[in-house]
């Protein structure tokens, strides 16, 4: 009897899991795509102001390609997405989050470059290259405002996974602990470590 009675804590369980994840603020498709969207619009505004990066400021290839390969990653990341926006709600999300994050730092230190470089050009007397400059560390500041906010989001989204993946596991342990409590309550034999 104490055995069926576990077995029916489990069946209600499983059934409170289920009806949990649907309860709990997991992030939606729609949520996920929106993110997606924003962050393949920010990557296409990033991809040339890398390149122009390198042309103008004279940046290593090292560092260019370090750039590269957070656009690729995301990328990456946006063509799984929009195939399977739950998989959002796994480590990729994180990982997601992460580059979004670089990418925004690199824009960043684009524009500052870029910025410091049209003032030794300004000093210099080139007010051509200073003013292509300072238009270049404009537009590197905007792309790295861009790609913040779709990371604040991105973030924001993450963290609703990790609460909601947090209270499943806490109703499971409590699910476990009352039949626990069952078995015990009727003289059911301890399970052996």
């Amino acid at each position: 009897m104490a055995l069926f009675r576990c077995a029916s804590a489990f069946v209600l369980l499983a059934v409170s899991l289920a009806s949990a994840q649907t309860n709990t603020s997991f992030p939606t498709d729609d949520e996920v795509n929106l993110v997606v969207t924003q962050t393949e619009r920010a990557v296409q505004q990033l991809k040339p102001l890398i390149d122009q990066e390198e042309i103008r400021i004279g940046k290593s290839a090292g560092d260019v390609a370090k750039d590269r390969q957070v656009v690729e990653a995301l990328e990456l990341a946006v063509n799984t997405l929009k195939s399977q926006p739950q998989v959002f709600n796994s480590p990729l999300g994180f990982s997601f989050f992460q580059w979004l994050d670089d990418a925004s730092r690199n824009a960043l230190l684009c524009g500052s470059s870029a910025l410091k470089e049209a003032t030794v050009q300004i000093i210099g007397g080139n007010k051509n290259k200073a003013d292509s400059l300072l238009h270049l560390a404009q537009s590197c500041s905007d792309v790295s405002t861009l790609i913040y906010t779709v990371s604040e989001n991105a973030g924001a989204l993450y963290q609703r996974y990790v609460a909601g993946t947090a209270q499943l596991a806490d109703q499971a342990t409590d699910a476990a602990q009352k039949c626990v409590e069952v078995l015990k309550k009727n003289g059911a034999p301890s399970p052996k470590k």
